[in-house]
């Protein structure tokens, strides 16, 4: 789940501490400093596997579509996605937000996601509140290549860390589950992603309630590194509260390099229910490649 797609403000329940949000962030920079300094036998032991390394790095970017494409992120390699988004949900409500994914190339066809929204506000008629967002940890595994019958498919899970405060409808204070199929095709130039979510929602009363989400996204060159996203997608009724709605959403991308590339664009609400508008623009950079195999075939193959 992205952390710019818009999050509907009847799922508050409860309360959290005040120094949750601390805790929760000091063990995510446990986590990325242990990340960061892995002993290099590490990742020889990741190297050990034959046929995964690229001659060189591209970005593969999740953003700034709904869907995420079944593509990993290449083996070994570190990518961080981040994006600012205003939100219209409601007439007299305005949202804006800020967040990015953290993805990591473990294996061949497997990677860590780390999606985080940094920053939220919110201002309506009684004022504005704002709050450190929520954190998803998840994975994603692919487990069939395109052929010429079949699409890229991949599947993957993802749990919600209710690190966003409760205080006025901002975060549900409930952990939460999501489960992805996803299918990417390049078909004559066009690039087709598709995506199936189930959630389990934290029920305040106990358990979980359920929604699904369908997104459908198409990609197409304009002229040279610049690209054409349209996307349609839209998500069932989770409770009374909190209706099904369908929306649409039109995007440019850029390559600036191909570690590098920038979108932007907005979103239009076809249904009630979901984001009235959103304009959102964002970048997805290509950080490297940790793993020390990497460098040694690359000097091997010339720069």
């Amino acid at each position: 789940m992205e952390t710019r797609r818009w999050t509907s403000v009847s799922l508050s329940y409860g309360a959290k501490p005040r120094n949750y949000n601390v805790h929760v962030r000091l063990k995510f920079l446990l986590l990325a400093l242990l990340l960061a300094t892995a002993k290099p036998a590490v990742g020889q032991w990741m190297g050990k596997q034959t046929g995964c390394y690229s001659d060189s790095i591209a970005a593969n970017p999740n953003r700034p579509t709904v869907s995420n494409p079944a593509h990993v992120t290449e083996y070994g390699v570190l990518e961080l996605e981040y994006g600012f988004d205003r939100f219209w949900p409601e007439e007299h409500v305005r949202q804006t937000s800020s967040g990015g994914l953290l993805k990591f190339g473990l294996l061949c066809d497997l990677e860590l996601r780390w999606n985080t929204t940094s920053f939220l506000s919110q201002t309506d008629q009684n004022g504005t509140n704002r709050t450190f967002g929520d954190n998803w940890l998840g994975t994603q595994i692919r487990f069939h290549r395109q052929t010429t019958y079949l699409p890229t498919m991949a599947f993957s899970y993802a749990v919600k860390i209710p690190s966003a405060s409760t205080d006025n409808g901002l975060g549900s204070g409930h952990v939460d589950h999501s489960f992805t199929f996803g299918a990417s095709e390049n078909i004559r130039q066009f690039n087709f992603d598709f995506n199936f979510s189930q959630f389990l929602i934290g029920d305040p009363k106990g358990g979980f309630q359920q929604n699904q989400l369908l997104a459908l996204a198409v990609t197409h060159a304009i002229h040279g590194k610049l690209q054409f996203q349209g996307e349609f997608y839209g998500q069932t009724e989770l409770n009374a509260a909190t209706p099904g709605f369908a929306s649409s959403l039109w995007a440019l991308t850029y390559t600036v390099t191909p570690r590098l590339v920038i979108d932007g664009g907005f979103e239009a609400g076809l249904t009630a229910g979901g984001p009235h508008r959103h304009a959102f623009f964002g970048v997805t950079y290509s950080i490297g490649n940790l793993y020390p195999g990497w460098r040694r075939r690359r000097s091997q193959n010339g720069p």
